[in-house]
């Protein structure tokens, strides 16, 4: 009978404590998963704030523009819907698509002002195409350390063991900023068509 009841008591006492071990390993990787999904949002944060304030110069830098080509009417609605789809985005995914649109909607209205050298002269637009500088530069940096967050977080939401607790409480990988195709490529500069 005391065999029995040592036998018993040891397999109680591990059973407890591989069960006490598993939860503790699962808490940990849950608490580790909440630290990187809120980096990743951390990091979407500082996208966003760089999206917003080149959204806020946009229109100064095309109302500047437009007193000097006052017939490229398309390029500015392009860059004015282009906004506008941003500001209407609401997933992650849905900005980062409206926020390569701005970029090529930007990247078509620089390569119209190559036409227009007042323009380029102009302080006012000089000033905001300064500013405009700045803050791609600032955008660039911020969608790197967005990727970075997201690299560490799809990680961890992959690897084994922690994939299983990201399973079961919902932690899904989550879509990397990439530029668009077209970004790849060089805008084409017509001169010709006027």
């Amino acid at each position: 009978m005391k065999k029995w009841l040592v036998l018993a008591t040891a397999v109680i006492g591990i059973t407890l404590f591989v069960l006490t071990t598993m939860l503790y390993l699962a808490l940990n990787a849950r608490n580790a998963l909440v630290k990187l999904d809120e980096g990743a949002k951390s990091s979407w944060a500082q996208v966003e704030n760089q999206l917003q304030r080149r959204s806020d110069l946009i229109p100064n830098l095309v109302e500047t523009a437009k007193g000097y080509a006052a017939h490229e009417k398309e390029i500015f609605e392009h860059v004015a819907d282009a906004r506008a789809k941003l500001a209407g985005a609401g997933t992650v995914p849905d900005k980062i698509a409206a926020a390569n649109e701005v970029s090529s909607a930007l990247s078509r209205l620089l390569v119209v002002v190559e036409n227009y050298p007042n323009l380029k002269a102009d302080q006012t637009f000089a000033r905001l195409m300064d500013e405009l500088a700045g803050t791609e530069n600032r955008l660039s940096v911020e969608r790197m350390r967005y990727n970075l967050a997201i690299e560490d977080y799809n990680r961890k939401v992959r690897f084994f063991p922690s994939n299983l607790v990201a399973d079961y409480f919902g932690f899904k990988e989550r879509v990397y900023f990439k530029a668009p195709e077209e970004a790849k490529q060089a805008p084409k500069v017509d001169f010709g068509s006027k």
